[in-house]
């Protein structure tokens, strides 16, 4: 697991959006007046500003430098690269149980997958990067959902706990089970990480 030393000091540097606890008013605010051009102040070359998308995307799923080097390396390969790459991570089983909102933040999810709660066609898994394909099943463990894990669904039953969850998801909060109806489309309106920028930097 990608451990992180000071999530406030990362997002001032690659953006808020990164970590859920530096999504709030106080920080953008923070962010804002920092982001105030200086006299003087020369813009970024092409390689720095390749550098901090590389790790923008890196930091916002949470993976080793080496994990998104053999993501970037498969997916260059795709008539779509962008396309490929966006699939490749939002269909991790550790993406999927964040963006439904069984876990409130991707480390989260990380430790739900990795601690064996998740099953995915019926079989236990403990690989937070195990990828899903259009027509899997993933659910929470019967024996796990009791677990203080998932207490916070509980406590906001009947309100707005989950979020959005995307359209090539089907989510039953009730049975915590997730069909994948179809693979993710990559738009650059909706996506705000910029992949072809990663291409850029691993092509230098």
């Amino acid at each position: 697991m990608l451990r992180i030393k000071s999530k406030y000091k990362i997002a001032k540097r690659l953006g808020s959006a990164i970590f859920e606890q530096t999504q709030t008013q106080k920080f953008a605010l923070s962010e804002a007046r920092a982001k105030r051009p200086r006299h003087g102040g020369r813009g970024a070359s092409d390689y720095n500003r390749q550098l901090l998308e590389k790790q923008r995307l890196r930091f916002t799923f949470g993976l080793k430098e080496r994990e998104l080097y053999n993501y970037a390396k498969h997916a260059i390969t795709a008539p779509k690269p962008s396309q490929a790459l966006h699939a490749m991570l939002e269909m991790r089983a550790d993406s999927i149980v964040y963006r439904t909102g069984i876990a409130p933040t991707r480390r989260a999810a990380r430790q739900l997958v990795s601690h064996g709660h998740i099953t995915i066609n019926g079989t236990r898994t403990t690989t937070p990067s195990y990828r899903l394909k259009k027509g899997d099943v993933l659910v929470v463990r019967e024996g796990s959902r009791g677990s203080p894990l998932f207490a916070h669904l509980a406590e906001g039953e009947g309100k707005e706990t989950f979020r959005t969850v995307p359209q090539w998801l089907s989510f039953d909060p009730a049975l915590l089970k997730v069909e994948i109806l179809r693979e993710p489309t990559y738009g650059a309106a909706e996506t705000p990480l910029d992949y072809s920028t990663v291409f850029e930097f691993y092509s230098r």
